[in-house]
């Protein structure tokens, strides 16, 4: 997932004057205090002062913001690293750039009645103690759901019964066929071992460390400290056999985040092979002789992986108004963000907001009717014709009954990039004559603003890609609105219509592309016209690589992998994992 905490913008000559260079023959110290999990049999590590070898390891960072606490692939997002993906896997992977399904742990998978699905296991797989993975296992994850708290949990007021047919085939039955929800789940869960989990409590399910994962995929847990993640490669991985894929690095070491200074240092210096940090400047890197390189070798650099919308609280005035929404819109100068905020490492996005990989949904017909774009003069006469007025002379408009209308933005403190978009946001807003101030309280209680209608505007980027647009007006307009809004519409915007066209969408096929334009059509109308949330850019998957140690690393490059070059939660079964198969050693 995209990370979460920024860095204080750092120069690059002066990390290279203090770190200095080296040949990249030795990494960064391996972990010395935690003891190898018991039955992993990992050789332990060679090199010079017990550093993994160089040539066989795989530096990374960008996704841990503390100490590796669990590998239990139920909490996707807080468990170490790669516990999802490299250790544990899923039914299916998802392409996102070309919207294809690979069957993964699965064979095959297909809705063979109206309301039944059937899924043909891969055979030949084992779990990495040696036991066979079987339909029971599935069954048996699946079922993991009736514990209210898993977060799947949601699954079962749709599914009626999962049950193993045989030892290879497992058969679903449907109370409502919510196809855009059953794709995303076959590929974004994790499968775990019944004979391992089977007897555990639901706070150990969902609380439990799970210090010894045991998982079908190809790296197996090695030792962890307070500042890193170490995996090995394992013998035996079913893909080598059945798809003739390997990883290529004997271990992978995740870093844990500190600042931009040490991971800017680790990669210049190519001891870090891949950062999936947020590292402001990289463009001034990128087309440099730095060794240093981007998915892209130009603007935005990076691949596409969410979009930060403005979200606006529409219980509150006058923010409840759709035309002063509208004002809203029209007042963001989204390019000065983008150029002069990002540097342009992040690309405008479209006025729905979806993201360049779903641009076959966009209905440029409506946008074209009811889109925004920067434009003071307008933002000026949309609150004019809805009736705002300056009444006291301050060049800032009131509410329509005369009252005060002082709005604050809200970011977390030391979000650096997002506390400067705000800024542009507030001063684009009282230029149109809107009261807007952008204000940075700590995070957690950020969060206790948003869930608790506290706030009058903020920025989120909470969706990721993923395989449905569907998830994406899931977000926008989920019902019923709660006291209490932890994960979606946090602006509590209620329209019956809207929610009922994404469970329409919900229930369209996945192949039934035209369909699911026409209900995003829809959709798109309704999100234009009322302004609930306001795309302003998509956000970077974050990605800068060094080919010292490993090359072939994917690019916009003709010959080269298109699969996402991260490790970030929940992006391994995006293709992330494909990535370290491609992998090739630098001189080999």
């Amino acid at each position: 997932m995209r990370t979460r905490r920024r860095f204080l913008v750092l120069g690059v000559v002066g990390c290279l004057a203090a770190a200095g260079c080296t040949d990249g023959s030795s990494g960064p110290s391996a972990p010395s205090t935690a003891p190898a999990a018991s039955g992993s049999a990992a050789p332990q590590p060679g090199g010079g002062g017990g550093a993994f070898p160089r040539n066989e390891t795989l530096y990374t960072s960008g996704t841990q913001w503390g100490p590796p606490a669990n590998w239990n692939p139920l909490r996707t997002w807080d468990s170490a690293t790669g516990t999802k993906g490299l250790v544990y896997e899923t039914l299916f992977l998802y392409d996102p750039q070309t919207d294809t399904f690979t069957p993964w742990l699965a064979d095959s998978g297909a809705w063979t009645g109206e309301k039944t699905y059937e899924l043909k296991l891969r055979k030949g797989v084992t779990w990495a103690d040696g036991k066979p993975f079987t339909a029971a296992d599935v069954v048996f994850t699946v079922e993991l759901g009736k514990m209210k708290t898993v977060p799947y949990a949601n699954l079962w007021t749709w599914l009626e019964k999962a049950e193993a047919v045989d030892a290879a085939t497992v058969r679903f039955t449907f109370s409502e066929a919510n196809h855009q929800q059953w794709a995303n789940w076959v590929y974004n869960n994790a499968i775990v071992p019944k004979h391992l989990w089977e007897g555990r409590s639901e706070e150990e399910v969902m609380n439990g460390t799970n210090d010894k994962p045991v998982g079908t995929g190809p790296y197996a847990y090695h030792s962890h400290d307070q500042d890193r993640m170490a995996w090995v490669k394992r013998d035996g991985w079913w893909a080598t056999a059945a798809l003739g894929k390997d990883v290529k690095p004997k271990y992978i070491v995740d870093i844990v985040n500190s600042s931009n200074e040490v991971a800017m240092g680790l990669l210049l210096q190519k001891g870090l092979d891949l950062s999936n940090n947020f590292l402001p400047g990289i463009a001034n890197l990128a087309g440099g002789d730095f060794g240093v390189q981007t998915y892209y070798p130009e603007p935005p650099y990076m691949l596409s992986a969410n979009t930060a919308w403005l979200v606006l609280n529409t219980t509150k005035k006058p923010m409840d108004d759709p035309a002063f929404r509208k004002a809203v819109a029209n007042s963001v100068d989204t390019k000065k963000i983008v150029e002069g905020v990002y540097g342009n490492l992040v690309k405008a996005a479209s006025p729905t907001g979806l993201l360049p990989q779903w641009d076959k949904y966009v209905d440029r017909a409506v946008v074209g009717e009811k889109g925004f774009s920067f434009d003071t003069a307008k933002a000026r006469k949309l609150l004019a014709d809805a009736g705002y007025k300056d009444t006291d002379g301050d060049g800032l408009v009131e509410n329509k009954d005369g009252s005060k209308a002082s709005l604050k933005i809200i970011v977390p403190a030391g979000w650096t990039d997002w506390m400067e978009a705000a800024r542009v946001i507030a001063e684009g807003a009282k230029a149109a004559g809107i009261d807007l101030t952008a204000e940075f309280p700590d995070f957690n209680a950020l969060v206790d603003q948003r869930g608790n209608n506290k706030f009058d505007m903020l920025l989120n980027n909470e969706r990721q890609l993923s395989n449905t647009p569907w998830m994406y007006y899931d977000y926008i307009f989920q019902l019923p609105v709660n006291k209490v809004q932890n994960t979606v519409n946090f602006g509590r915007y209620e329209n019956k219509r809207a929610w009922e066209l994404v469970q329409e969408l919900d229930g369209k096929k996945v192949g039934d592309v035209e369909g699911m334009k026409r209900v995003a059509s829809e959709l798109q109308k309704i999100h234009l016209e009322d302004m609930p949330v306001i795309p302003l850019w998509y956000n970077g998957l974050w990605a800068q690589t060094s080919s010292a140690v490993w090359t072939n690393w994917p690019s916009s490059a003709p010959g080269t992998p298109k699969s996402p070059p991260t490790m970030w939660r929940n992006w391994l079964e995006l293709g992330g994992v494909l990535t370290l198969t491609e992998l090739k050693p630098a001189g080999g």
